[in-house]
């Protein structure tokens, strides 16, 4: 299994080569904020562990490993995101918390998060329940300050 790190960079790396059609050392740098000494370095152990196929110079592929799991690895962020709006976080804090709970989460805490938005997404009486659970707790906060 990939590390954190190892994580993000495949990550970014397969939403790049969706985007763009293909991913540099320097759009992977630029992305992720990091030097590109640093993506090299990265990109050649993932060669390494064959996740990708990286040619100095030339540039990288993800291989079909690669590919699986940054496609996975997708899905899980966005789902997070899409998670954390249902539940009424606010945006500004959106993509930070799920920075730092992404790698910190099992893939069966992710599936059932999964089940969760769904059951949200097919009852949205139930999404209004939630609504009105989350006002009264406010209004007693805002009352008992």
């Amino acid at each position: 299994m990939p590390t954190p790190s190892m994580e993000d960079y495949i990550e970014q790396i397969y939403m790049l080569i969706e985007d763009k059609g293909y991913a540099r050392v320097s759009d992977i740098a630029e992305a992720l904020a990091v030097h590109p000494s640093s993506v090299t370095k990265m990109v050649q152990k993932l060669d390494k562990d064959e996740y990708l196929i990286y040619e100095k110079y030339r540039g990288l592929v993800l291989t079909s490993k690669g590919k699986k799991i940054g496609k996975r690895l997708v899905y899980r962020h966005e789902l997070l995101e899409q998670f954390l709006r249902i539940i009424g976080v606010d945006e500004s804090n959106i993509y930070r918390d799920v920075e730092g709970i992404e790698h910190h989460l099992s893939w069966n805490s992710i599936d059932r998060i999964g089940d969760l938005v769904q059951y949200f997404e097919e009852n949205p009486n139930s999404l209004e329940e939630l609504r009105n659970v989350q006002k009264r707790n406010e209004e007693e906060q805002t009352s008992s300050s």
